[in-house]
């Protein structure tokens, strides 16, 4: 049997990840990963199969209502689980211009995709929360402009700040930012952002990650350094939910050319003490 070039270094990564765990080491996808000696996976989606994992994702925030939207941004989208397939060993966010009444009374331009391990609603319970960890997905982004792909975490107490922001992008793909939020003790909110770029990333998969401490948050791309913060105000010590998703219009509407964006998925891991 003839073996993809892909489906091969998915399985040479699989026998690393599995290598790593026994022996202690940081090695996962590839050289120079930083998960510390001795943590274990927690959490994974290789994204196998032809559906999405519904006990370890939904679609839409903690406030769905028939989906959702992030209001605190003027984002154009209203995320429907419609716009999220798994197929091919691969995650898609579908963002599309279609118009979409949400359950805010409001009518969006474009509907979208996301998954959280959050809630299906506002008093149910998160599947999934994390506090501190190391936190990595192989992501390939959209090669629009003005769509706003990321890859973040929210408490689970579902009001932010803090928030970290594990890969954003603003207005590029050529340039991710890595953010920290928090509120100070005067209910100030502030965030405190680390930039890496320039890089074709829409080109291929690239490694996002951020190992979360109680005394030190690290921002990586491809299993290298690339932003820290080490304040004590600047870090949480609260359970999150993880997330990704691709939301559109931000820092821009899109031009009437762009009637779609695409960002796939190939695994997300999460390893802990």
């Amino acid at each position: 049997m003839t073996v993809p070039a892909r489906t091969a270094g998915r399985l040479l990564a699989a026998v690393a990840l599995m290598l790593a765990v026994s022996c202690g080491s940081g090695a996962t996808d590839g050289p120079g990963s930083p998960v510390p000696a001795g943590w274990r996976t927690v959490f994974h989606d290789d994204f196998d199969g032809s559906r999405l994992n519904s006990g370890r994702w939904t679609t839409c925030y903690d406030w769905n209502d028939g989906g959702c939207t992030n209001s605190g941004n003027p984002e154009q989208q209203w995320y429907l689980p419609g716009q999220v397939s798994v197929g091919d060993g691969v995650l898609t966010l579908h963002a599309d211009r279609r118009s979409a009444r949400g359950s805010d009374g409001r009518t969006y331009p474009w509907v979208s995709g996301m998954i959280s391990t959050g809630r299906d609603h506002w008093d149910a319970r998160p599947r999934h929360t994390f506090t501190y960890g190391y936190f990595e997905a192989s992501i390939r982004i959209s090669p629009e402009k003005t769509m706003f792909p990321g890859f973040w975490l929210m408490p689970a107490s579902r009001y932010t700040p803090p928030e970290l922001d594990i890969m954003e992008f603003f207005g590029t793909t050529e340039e991710v930012s890595m953010y920290t939020h928090w509120r100070d003790r005067n209910g100030v909110d502030h965030q405190k952002a680390g930039n890496y770029g320039p890089v074709d990333f829409p080109a291929g998969y690239h490694r996002f990650g951020m190992l979360w401490e109680a005394d030190a948050v690290t921002w990586y791309v491809d299993g290298v350094e690339r932003f820290k913060v080490t304040e004590p105000e600047r870090i949480p010590h609260v359970p999150m939910e993880l997330l990704i998703n691709l939301a559109v219009g931000v820092p821009q509407p899109p031009p009437p050319s762009v009637d779609s964006g695409r960002m796939t998925v190939d695994w997300v891991r999460v390893w802990q003490q």
